[in-house]
């Protein structure tokens, strides 16, 4: 079972980032990722055994996170896998979450990604061109409280990502 943990947005602000999805596909191209599966990845575990789902959920549902909230303010691209992502400056306090998760995970024998934490919802990948001056600025504020433990199941339409866990709220 592929696996991750990661922040979900609430219902409202994953509609705006799909609008920002949507403004960026029209400019960029590529393949736009569905509203459902819009997230911040805090820590990829990749393949993991159908036993460990139960272990890592009831580590999970263990952990208060304290809540935080992070400024999406700039658009961003790994040119390698032409992703264009929405970020902002990572706040000390997401940082912290993401360090202390992966250092909780490594301390019951799951190593996880990515080390160098870069903090974004990708919107499209295998996008034709990075994003340019002629996309609207980005002022989102996304207050988190909680974090997930993350299925991604294939598709013949792509990923679907499937919460199984969540954090204590």
């Amino acid at each position: 079972m592929r696996l991750f943990l990661a922040l979900v947005p609430p219902p409202a602000l994953r509609r705006r980032f799909g609008e920002l999805a949507d403004t960026a596909h029209a400019h960029c191209r590529g393949r736009r990722v569905p509203d459902d599966n819009l997230h911040l990845t805090l820590a990829f575990l990749g393949e993991q055994p159908a036993q460990r789902v139960e272990q890592l959920a009831n580590w999970l549902s263990s952990i208060r996170i304290v809540p935080g909230q992070w400024r999406l303010d700039r658009w961003g691209h790994f040119a390698g896998p032409g992703i264009v992502w929405i970020g902002g400056e990572p706040e000390s306090p997401l940082v912290q979450l993401q360090q202390s998760l992966r250092e909780e995970l490594e301390a019951i024998g799951i190593a996880s990604q990515p080390r160098r934490f870069t903090p974004h919802v990708t919107l499209l990948r295998r996008a034709e061109q990075p994003p340019g001056p002629s996309l609207p600025d980005v002022a989102e504020d996304w207050s988190y409280t909680r974090a997930a433990l993350v299925l991604s199941e294939p598709t013949d339409q792509g990923s679907r990502y499937t919460p199984l866990a969540w954090t204590r709220a």
